[in-house]
């Protein structure tokens, strides 16, 4: 088999995922560890005979809804590409305007007390301290799988920069925060069926369940930043695109002095809700 033949053969059994030529590159590309200029270069090179089989196996989980991610390790998340397992959950494109209106707010504002809840992969956390440099940033996780990862992450991409805890939200923490980023979980118990399966039967349910109304965690989160948001700090919340109104209402609740903003993503779907407080 040629790296001609295997991108056909990828391209042929993929036929389920809306990207199958460049599912079938990332997966080739892992294999035979080169990069996309080098397939294009040399279509005729053979593969091995191992690099065969497992290019096929490969091809064979992606077609069972495995996400490629899972299967080659690895995701990007701005420029970086980070280490990936079924015990996170896969970054996505929407998280990183998050970090991009954190950076915004939180770039005048030079030295900040952090804190990422729920961090999963470290992208959210790890983002911030490479943009704000003076920044301590501290990240929490339930999971102490997700945190050997997080951990992976952050001594690639952001070596001694991070403070890792496991814990519920921000019970770890024990002094005031300048700035809480957080992706928590936000499907409701209702939506858990209609989710594709390569989420819902790879992706780590304790990273996308939230719930009855999918709002159980922001509620305790924000009960608990309560006590434990400075004076002019501020919280910003990934949302699921019809939590808008509901999580707007819980954070006026939570804090009734405060500006709240809901942010729509590129597809204009409501995506964040930010909290400034004002005391």
């Amino acid at each position: 088999m040629t790296i001609d033949d295997a991108l056909a053969y990828g391209r042929f059994h993929l036929t389920h995922s809306p990207i199958p030529h460049l599912d079938t590159r990332l997966l080739l590309q892992h294999i035979l560890q080169v990069n996309h200029a080098y397939l294009i270069a040399h279509g005729d090179a053979a593969l091995t005979a191992v690099q065969t089989q497992q290019f096929q196996f490969a091809v064979t989980r992606a077609q069972q809804s495995e996400p490629i991610p899972y299967i080659i390790g690895t995701a990007p998340f701005f420029d970086m590409e980070l280490h990936v397992t079924p015990a996170v959950l896969i970054p996505r494109p929407e998280t990183e305007l998050l970090v991009e209106h954190a950076v915004q707010w939180g770039k005048p504002k030079g030295a900040l007390r952090i804190v990422d809840v729920g961090t999963g992969s470290g992208c959210i956390p790890i983002a911030l301290a490479r943009q704000l440099p003076q920044a301590e940033i501290t990240a929490v996780d339930i999971s102490p799988a997700a945190l050997t990862v997080a951990q992976q992450n952050a001594a690639a991409f952001a070596p001694n920069r991070i403070h890792f805890y496991q814990g519920n939200l921000l019970v770890p923490i024990d002094h005031p925060i300048d700035l809480i980023t957080a992706n928590l979980p936000y499907i409701a118990d209702s939506e858990w069926t209609m989710l594709d399966d390569g989420v819902k039967l790879h992706e780590p349910s304790l990273a996308l369940r939230g719930g009855k109304d999918g709002l159980d965690l922001i509620r305790e989160l924000l009960q608990q930043a309560t006590s434990k948001l400075s004076a002019s700090g501020a919280i910003f919340l990934e949302i699921g695109w019809q939590q808008g109104q509901g999580v707007t209402n819980l954070a006026k609740t939570a804090f009734p002095k405060a500006q709240v903003d809901l942010i729509q993503d590129y597809a204009n779907h409501d995506r964040l809700v930010i909290i400034k407080h004002s005391g």
